[in-house]
């Protein structure tokens, strides 16, 4: 008798339309449709944004709190909610949840004001709980300030020439002029912080912060040229007073410069992303149950190699040699950069010749299932 075939279902969230989790539920139904007597185990990830508290949480048997925090526009409170290990020792959070795009209405949105200010408050209260270790993602931001509104919450200052605060948000840093640790809580040198990153951007420049990711988040093109120099001020100054090189750290970018910030002011070390919540969630232990694992999430580029879920899915099934299948929102690019030996066995995209954009986004799950299904006899019956 032939063995049923194990299938690991492990997608990441199509922004906007599914979580990872309604992702999962979707390719479970294409799955069991095709093959109804499949075994199926699902597997939603994150690389540090969307999803990456109830994901990790969960793995942990922690549970979820709500903290009432600010929000990244002056004046804005939000319901900050983040995790909690079962034992008490780890908290997860998404700086998304405090300072994230999501969060600022779209004409409102300017990273010159905006602040990871919020970030910090969670943090702050992760460590009232007693934590020893703080996971953090940092998908998702509204802002551009280099994490000084999370630092500030933590306790250090940020000085004009004259000896005033600044103002909050990335364009002030333009007149900083003295950075004080003197009231930084002492609880940040005795965590261990580890950073979910899911970019290699350095602060500033061409492919830093500002220029990259700035209008997407309402930023102008003068804008980010103003954003660009308040960063690499504020890098500079890290360095000549706290003798902290954020300036070319690989990451440092990521988030409106907050991995810069996480690492300069808590001490903090950043992670690729989805390798550490593969990791924590014990994806390999899984993957070696299985004969086939699909993933998925809504973009795939020419990018997909640099850290994203997609690509850690692909590394850890090809070192284990489970075949991975891949359903996704949009493809850029030829399918050989994506279907050959060092990546996926096969490929499906939900906008194709004869759906758009839209109609994917208004039927993602519908979509989702009806993309699987196809996927999968398509690859069973190569094989």
């Amino acid at each position: 008798m032939t063995m049923p075939l194990r299938i690991l279902i492990a997608p990441d969230s199509f922004k906007g339309t599914l979580t990872a989790a309604e992702a999962a539920a979707a390719m479970e139904s294409g799955v069991l449709t095709a093959l109804p007597d499949a075994v199926v185990m699902k597997q939603p990830l994150s690389d540090g944004g969307e999803g990456m508290v109830d994901i990790i949480t969960g793995a942990l048997g922690g549970r979820i709190i709500t903290t009432r925090v600010s929000g990244p526009l002056p004046e804005q409170r939000v319901d900050a909610t983040w995790g909690l290990s079962a034992d008490g020792t780890t908290a997860v959070i998404e700086m998304a949840e405090a300072a994230g795009l999501l969060l600022v209405p779209k004409e409102r949105r300017n990273p010159g004001i905006t602040s990871t200010i919020g970030v910090g408050e969670v943090m702050k209260a992760a460590l009232d709980e007693g934590v020893s270790s703080l996971l953090i993602g940092i998908g998702g931001s509204a802002t551009n300030d280099g994490g000084a509104g999370m630092a500030e919450a933590l306790g250090y200052k940020f000085l004009d020439a004259g000896g005033s605060p600044l103002d909050r948000g990335g364009a002030a840093l333009m007149n900083l002029a003295i950075i004080d640790p003197a009231e930084k809580d002492p609880r940040l040198d005795r965590v261990e912080i580890l950073v979910a990153c899911d970019v290699q951007n350095t602060l500033c420049g061409k492919e830093g912060a500002s220029a990259v990711y700035g209008p997407q988040k309402g930023a102008s093109l003068s804008d980010v040229s103003l954003l660009d120099k308040a960063l690499g001020h504020f890098g500079r100054l890290i360095q000549s007073q706290l003798n902290v090189d954020v300036l070319s750290l690989p990451g440092g970018g990521a988030a409106g410069g907050l991995g810069a910030g996480l690492v300069a002011f808590c001490g903090a070390r950043l992670l690729n992303g989805i390798d550490l919540v593969l990791r924590i969630t014990k994806f390999d232990e899984r993957l070696q149950t299985v004969d086939l694992v699909i993933t998925g999430e809504g973009k795939i580029d020419r990018q997909f190699s640099y850290g994203k879920s997609l690509a850690g899915v692909v590394g850890h099934s090809k070192k284990l040699g489970v075949p991975a299948l891949a359903v996704v929102g949009r493809r850029e690019g030829d399918r050989a950069l994506f279907v050959n030996a060092d990546a996926f066995a096969d490929i499906e995209s939900l906008v194709d010749e004869e759906f758009s954009e839209q109609e994917a986004m208004n039927n993602a799950a519908v979509m989702v299932a009806q993309k699987t299904n196809r996927l999968l006899q398509r690859y069973l019956s190569r094989t």
